[in-house]
């Protein structure tokens, strides 16, 4: 019998940790191969880790809800060891021909993505200078990241250093004083509880972070008639959902407009890559959904292509596969514009913070009952705010105004014979 260890494997190419939210198996369970022995959670996806052996679980090396580097042993599986013969010629030759772990680590180390070229290039950085985490010691992004995040700091304290060694000669009260402000402890009051900032926390954190760091963003709002829409969804509702099992949403209608008008205005389906603009032909729609807990961000794919039902299902079924856990990497890739229905809390007025490196984001409103002038009389009319936060090196005004009117014109424009269902 031998120890084989199995590691934290590496789910998606910039992914450096994760998050173990329950393991699966228990000490002394016999597991076979590619059985699923854990749940993790990183900032891409959850996941179920299978297992690389066929044998008996020895030991557990990392708790639930701890989170760790990508490579970390997860835990320790007994399996039967079964040798084949071999000659000593055929080892010799295989050890002679097979290439050292340190060369193979070179080599990955070797090849670097665009992105990190790119963050390199922009900050000064060596790269030979940094250890990578990544598949055998390939650098990442991140490594890219921490790297400089050190250097700042370390030129900051030797700058404060200075500061401080030029500073006249202080008495013991002003040294105090001083030493008192620079590491002043942070307040603590009866019955504060500390969250550690982990999984989707730490990635929404930083993703915002990075949005409204790097991108200027803009925003415009237009208010839209969606009367004959809620008349319309109203009409058909109990039916849709006898026959299909799932709610028709006003949601679903949004993203259909929101589609036809990104295939007729396609500047705003782009993303901003550097010294380049990419202008997207797919176009894939990231929606937020989520759980008591969590927020995600799956894609609806190709939402040109399909009918009103046809995304109706797509929202339903990621909702659903968000409140159990279960989005895999695919649900989460590949989107090229939000749109976010922040109408479902009851808010009429709200500025998106763009999904970064899309450039734009569409705030979806609540629907509200409001009076409205029509032919020089109030009417009752179900009215809803549309707001769009736009990435000003990409966008501009004049462009993103003919796309909200469109958007508006389709949404007002809506009935049974203009806007089938299926």
């Amino acid at each position: 019998m031998t120890l084989k260890t199995m590691n934290m494997p590496q789910l998606g190419e910039s992914v450096t940790e994760g998050t173990v939210s329950q393991w699966l198996v228990s000490v002394g369970d016999e597991v076979d191969l590619y059985q699923p022995l854990v749940d993790v959670m990183t900032d891409k996806v959850n996941a179920e880790v299978p297992s690389s052996f066929k044998g008996i679980i020895k030991e557990c090396l990392v708790t639930e809800g701890e989170t760790v580097a990508v490579g970390t042993p997860l835990c320790h599986i007994e399996v039967e060891e079964v040798e084949s013969p071999k000659s000593e010629a055929t080892e010799a030759k295989a050890t002679e021909q097979k290439p050292s772990v340190a060369q193979e680590n070179q080599s990955m180390k070797k090849r670097y993505s665009p992105k990190v070229l790119s963050l390199a290039s922009e900050h000064g950085v060596d790269l030979n200078a940094i250890t990578g985490t990544g598949i055998n010691g390939r650098i990442t992004r991140k490594d890219v990241e921490v790297f400089v995040e050190k250097q700042t700091s370390q030129t900051t304290n030797e700058k404060q250093t200075d500061i401080y060694l030029s500073q006249p000669t202080q008495t013991p009260a002003t040294q105090d004083n001083f030493t008192n402000n620079k590491q002043s402890p942070r307040p603590e009051f009866k019955g504060d509880r500390e969250i550690p900032v982990t999984g989707i926390r730490k990635s929404i954190a930083e993703n915002m972070v990075r949005a409204t760091s790097e991108i200027p963003h803009a925003w415009m709002m237009i208010e839209v008639d969606v009367t004959n829409l809620v008349n319309y969804r109203n009409a058909e509702k109990a039916k849709f959902k006898e026959q299909e099992g799932y709610n028709l949403s006003y949601f679903s209608f949004f993203l259909n407009a929101v589609a036809k008008a990104l295939k007729k205005f396609p500047e705003l389906n782009s993303s901003w890559q550097g010294d380049t603009i990419v202008q997207h032909k797919d176009i894939n729609l990231s929606i937020a959904v989520g759980n008591e807990t969590e927020l995600y961000v799956p894609v609806i794919k190709n939402v040109d292509e399909k009918s009103i039902k046809g995304i109706a299902k797509d929202v339903h079924v990621l909702a659903h596969k968000a409140k159990h856990g279960q989005l895999t990497k695919e649900d989460m890739t590949g989107g090229t514009f939000t749109v976010n229905n922040t109408g479902t809390f009851g808010s009429v007025q709200s500025m998106g913070v763009i999904n970064y490196p899309q450039a734009a984001i569409l705030q979806v409103e609540s629907i509200v009952k409001r009076p409205v002038i029509i032919n020089d009389m109030f009417a009752a009319r179900d009215m809803v705010n549309l707001c769009l936060s736009l990435d000003h090196r990409v966008l501009d005004g004049v462009i993103c105004g003919r796309f909200m009117s469109h958007v508006k014109e389709i949404l007002e424009n809506i009935s049974g014979d203009t806007t089938p269902i299926y």
